[in-house]
């Protein structure tokens, strides 16, 4: 016979599951009025039995003064039952907001240190930045910072400490490597989080003036690779620039990280080894890197799991990158020599990858964002080869198909249609060539937008053979995506005036202030704009109605003003970065 295990005896019987509230209601809603007509009938027959009205009487208020109030009772336990239930969970979506709130607000306390750390003029001054970066960090009411050299400072929160006596009070002392200690106190007990935050922030304190000046030199490091990953949008420059930096702070020789694909798959993204460095091609990540993303914290490798993920590696150390969403991927540091990370810096390298996750998530975003743009615009110039060059193509076929039998019955109408389909051609040949010109890439990150917008406009001109005039006043510092939205207005206006407006002479204003306000005015033929609102413009591709939803989603405003015979002018305004 099998033996049953130790933590699970034969007499146990299997605990009992629990029935949703909802089938308990279903089923009550289902049974109970059936059971109640039944019961009621078998009542009133029994009482119709008794031999006296009286007796009869005193049945019914029996039978019904119990029934009532026991329905009454079950009912309303049933309601209340209920609504506990969704208090819990209003309770437990209250506790989550709160716990992401507070990590977020961690995170900014920990970017506000840093900023701090990097400006500090001396130790002392380093000392109480530290003292009230950990209060802000952790979230105590007081913290207490001393190092080697007879430095201190004490910082305490901005929340008042409860009335509880100081022995009763929870602390939290952490050793900093080298001398020195940093002694916090809470008024309820710190979590894990709290402590290895603690120890992250007690490691890279000051041990003495040397290390005080290493920590705020790997701070200032920190946070200029967290700025620089967020604004990275190249996976391959974010993955060689989070390793890289990783792999200079362990002294490290080689470097791997792992990202998990849309089937949460674990798979080799970048490598750098003896070998060289090169993208992961999709290979299935080893069994350390496994190990590590189960265990989400930092692992050292054994020399067998090093060897599998570097050529000729001996050590390897792992870093989980997870964030709210989950597990984002996994970064490996490797080295040739034995124990090469015994004395790396793990909180630090923890806390780098740590931030590599949100680069990640954002390179990712801006990928897809990429390749549903590129989509959109294979489907507008499809839209607009089939509506507009396409349609006159298959016309001019027809005319010469009609003048081929018409050569011989009567040249002069024969004629007269080739020169209508030879006019026809000429004028689809300048439409090719505006779209042409309009979807020329134009490279706002290279130029910036003042040098993109004069290059444009000039183009534009000796394109259209229109006179272009380009004013720019003011000091103009826009976000990277509102300079692109307001591009893009200027491309669509200007390609609305070679479409429609045949105009000899176009100006187009740039101002700073308040606001950058792009203006672009012609002397064209304007148009009704009652009857233009809500069309899509077969050169640019967006409207009226779509160029304003892009300049009101940016917090802008956006106008048109036109009349037929009086020229047109597009105004839009953008706040400043």
């Amino acid at each position: 016979m099998t033996e049953l295990p130790a933590s699970l005896p034969a007499s146990q019987p299997p605990a009992p599951r629990e029935v949703p509230l909802s089938n308990r209601v279903r089923l009550v809603r289902n049974v109970l009025p059936p059971l109640i007509v039944l019961v009621v009938a078998v009542v009133e027959f029994a009482i119709s039995r008794l031999p006296t009205a009286q007796a009869q009487v005193w049945a019914h208020l029996l039978f019904y003064g119990l029934v009532g109030p026991a329905v009454t009772f079950f009912s309303v336990e049933w309601i209340a039952e209920g609504t506990r239930a969704r208090e819990r969970a209003e309770r437990e979506l209250r506790d989550l907001y709160g716990q992401l709130s507070a990590s977020h607000g961690r995170l900014r306390a920990v970017q506000e240190l840093m900023r701090d750390l990097g400006g500090a003029p001396d130790m002392g001054a380093v000392v109480e930045v530290a003292a009230r970066g950990a209060v802000r960090a952790t979230g105590a009411t007081q913290a207490v910072l001393t190092v080697p050299g007879g430095l201190s400072s004490t910082a305490r929160g901005d929340v008042p400490a409860t009335s509880l006596p100081a022995p009763e009070r929870s602390s939290l002392k952490v050793g900093i490597p080298g001398g020195g200690a940093l002694a916090l106190q809470f008024d309820t007990p710190p979590g894990p989080e709290t402590e290895a935050l603690a120890q992250a922030l007690a490691a890279e304190v000051a041990t003495g003036v040397e290390a005080a000046r290493q920590r705020t030199l790997d701070l200032m490091t920190l946070y200029s690779v967290d700025q620089s990953i967020r604004a990275e949008r190249n996976l391959r420059r974010l993955l060689a620039r989070v390793t890289r930096n990783m792999a200079e702070r362990a002294r490290a020789g080689a470097r791997a990280a792992y990202l998990t694909d849309q089937d949460g798959v674990l798979r080799l993204e970048y490598l750098q080894d003896a070998q060289g460095e090169g993208m992961g091609g999709g290979t299935l990540a080893p069994p350390f890197a496994l190990r590590v993303a189960e265990a989400g914290t930092p692992l050292t490798a054994t020399p067998a799991e090093a060897a599998e993920v570097f050529a000729g590696g001996v050590s390897a150390l792992g870093f989980p990158m997870r964030d709210e969403e989950g597990l984002v991927g996994v970064l490996v540091l490797g080295d040739v020599r034995q124990g090469a990370f015994a004395d790396a810096r793990v909180p630090l390298l923890a806390l780098l990858g740590a931030q590599a996750a949100l680069g990640v998530r954002n390179a990712r975003a801006y990928l897809y964002s990429e390749e549903l743009a590129i989509s959109d615009e294979r489907a507008r110039i499809a839209r607009e080869i089939h509506d507009g060059v396409a349609q006159s193509l298959a016309f001019c076929a027809l005319k010469l198909d009609l003048v081929a039998r018409q050569l011989h019955a009567d040249p002069d109408k024969a004629e007269a249609e080739v020169r209508a389909a030879t006019a026809l051609l000429r004028e689809q040949i300048r439409e090719v060539r505006r779209s042409i010109f309009a979807l020329r890439p134009i490279d706002l990150e290279r130029y910036g937008l003042l040098e993109t917008v004069r290059r444009y406009v000039e183009d534009f001109g000796q394109q259209n053979n229109v006179r272009t005039t380009l004013n720019v006043t003011g000091d103009i510092h826009l976000a990277p995506g509102d300079e692109a939205v307001v591009f893009r207005l200027l491309q669509e206006s200007l390609n609305n005036v070679a479409k429609h407006a045949r105009a000899r002479e176009v100006t187009v204003t740039l101002h700073g202030g308040g606001h950058v306000t792009l203006r672009v005015q012609d002397d064209g033929a304007g148009f009704d704009l009652a009857q233009a609102t809500g069309r899509v413009s077969s050169a640019g591709g967006l409207g009226l109605m779509q160029m304003r939803e892009r300049v009101e989603s940016r917090g802008g405003k956006y106008r048109v003003l036109s009349e037929p015979g009086h020229g047109t002018l597009v105004e839009a305004e953008v706040p400043q970065a």
